[in-house]
């Protein structure tokens, strides 16, 4: 029961740490630009989560080591580079995640969102200071992932949007962003995501060829998770933005539920906000400092004081900067960009018996773990082209 619970949890880490406040703004955002053919993005960046999921998971549970661990094997000191990347990635993020559950409590209760912000800071320290850090967190990704996706899903049948047009378009699209489909994947699957889950099944103990089924399965619910809560939210912004309204710049998101059912959607706004984003703390500080506390001692000795400073280092930064809405877009695409990198390191060690002894990674797998790579870098470079011309 106890082990169930864990491979539960580890499904909605990873979906509760991909739904942040940067997934709210820019499925916004992005359906206003790209309306009913913002769903291809959609449905092909779920496939390439898909794929980079499956591949991560399974490499890093059946190995029995974490993601840098298996680095330093591939090569020595490449740990060290991917723990960096994953950690900055983190960080920029988790400004982001606070900033959110800020703004969240400031919706609810109309106080400043940087005292918002203090209070998220504190609620996410008593998470992990708790004596069962691990089962507090199964159980609080799981709650607030259920009200976010009921709250979302009963504002996407407010919003009357056009769903025969929006499913039409998610297969034949009018047009196709590659910048978009970047930092979708980033934000989903991108940085510490992809690992998020991995790293809290090896902490539970599920590991090892006899729970491939329930890694795999738990690693596919963690996509599909976010993916309803991502088409539900483009539901609603669709409806709104379909009917001539114009999101606010400030905060697209909000008005869009505002817009659909009024000041009780907008309240609703706060409860989803504050819920992706506190979650997202929680995700983004327990899986950086996780790269980190097999690698350096003092962080394994004080990993409960390491992830609060972590925390507490983008509480501080996010109150002295203001809330950074590029910051929320640019977290994903950076994030993306991390990707295909840390998809090629775990890849790399499939096949190392001295890795991964009693496993044998299917081909089917590296081979679309490969062209998630290739299709990541490729609209990787599209992209910093695209971010340097606009400079």
């Amino acid at each position: 029961m106890k082990k169930n619970s864990a491979i539960l949890g580890a499904a909605f880490l990873m979906a509760t740490s991909a739904i942040g406040p940067g997934f709210l703004t820019q499925t916004s955002l992005f359906t206003e630009q790209l309306l009913t053919s913002f769903g291809f993005v959609i449905l092909i960046s779920i496939l390439l989560d898909i794929g980079a999921q499956l591949n991560i998971w399974r490499i890093v549970t059946m190995s029995e080591s974490r993601a840098q661990d298996i680095a330093n094997k591939v090569f020595p000191g490449l740990g060290y580079f991917l723990a960096a990347l994953i950690a900055f990635g983190g960080l920029i993020f988790n400004i982001g995640n606070i900033a959110g559950a800020g703004l969240g409590l400031n919706v609810l209760t109309g106080i400043d969102a940087k005292i918002g912000a203090v209070i998220s800071c504190f609620i996410a320290l008593g998470i992990f200071w708790y004596k069962e850090a691990g089962k507090l967190i199964d159980s609080f990704v799981k709650i607030l992932g259920l009200i976010m996706i009921v709250l979302t899903v009963y504002i996407a049948f407010s919003s009357s949007p056009p769903i025969g047009e929006a499913l039409y378009r998610t297969i034949w699209p009018e047009k196709i962003d590659m910048m978009k489909i970047v930092t979708l994947v980033g934000g989903t699957v991108g940085g510490y995501i992809s690992f998020a889950g991995a790293h809290r099944l090896l902490d539970a103990g599920i590991k090892g060829p006899a729970y491939l089924p329930q890694i795999s399965k738990s690693a596919v619910s963690g996509i599909l998770i976010t993916s309803i809560m991502r088409f539900m939210l483009f539901f609603a912004a669709l409806g709104v933005v379909s009917q001539g309204i114009k999101l606010t710049a400030s905060n697209p998101a909000a008005s869009i539920f505002q817009s659909a059912a009024g000041d009780l959607g907008y309240k609703f706004f706060g409860v989803v906000l504050w819920s992706a984003a506190i979650t997202s703390v929680v995700g983004a500080s327990f899986t950086s400092v996780s790269f980190w506390k097999t690698l350096v001692l003092a962080v394994r000795n004080n990993e409960k004081m390491v992830i609060s400073c972590f925390i507490i280092l983008s509480t501080i930064i996010f109150v002295a900067v203001g809330n950074p809405i590029k910051l929320l877009v640019l977290a994903g695409m950076i994030n993306g960009l991390i990707l295909p990198i840390a998809l090629a390191v775990i890849l790399l060690a499939a096949n190392r018996t001295d890795i991964i002894e009693n496993y044998k990674h299917p081909l089917l797998l590296q081979i679309i773990g490969w062209l998630v790579v290739a299709v990541m870098t490729y609209m990787g470079i599209i992209t910093i082209q695209q971010s340097i011309g606009k400079l």
